[in-house]
């Protein structure tokens, strides 16, 4: 009876430390393939951080473009309003140009024709006279 529990025992004894050897290496396995899950979450956090990063990048840079684009299009719809400031300008001073010549003209016009008149007014008054 005393060998039958001593093997009993032993053999309790062989079972305990088999399945704590096979617990503890199952744990260091469950511990690396967490180590490893926990590794490979960090480099996807990186991953994302690099790429929201570099995505800011873009979105400064395209805005950067647009803010440039809009001020090349205020500077030359300010260029177009000065050259069709200027170009109204002209036209408006050669509209007074070209009145004051045909007011000079028609002037000149009335002033001979009044002259005219005035001779030939003369000329009659000057016949009236030698006449009587």
């Amino acid at each position: 009876m005393k060998k039958l529990l001593l093997n009993i025992a032993l053999v309790l004894a062989l079972v305990v430390s088999v399945s704590c050897r096979e617990t503890k290496e199952g744990a260091e396995g469950a511990a690396d393939a967490v180590e490893n899950a926990a590794d490979a979450a960090g480099d996807a956090v990186n991953e994302a951080a690099d790429a929201a990063g570099d995505a800011v990048n873009d979105a400064v840079d395209a805005a950067g473009g647009a803010a440039d684009a809009a001020s090349d299009a205020v500077d030359s719809v300010k260029e177009g309003a000065e050259d069709a400031a200027d170009k109204a300008k002209d036209a408006v001073n050669d509209a007074v140009d070209g009145a004051k010549d045909a007011a000079n003209d028609a002037a000149n016009d009335a002033v001979d024709k009044a002259k005219e008149k005035g001779a030939d007014a003369m000329k009659d008054a000057a016949d009236k006279l030698k006449d009587n």
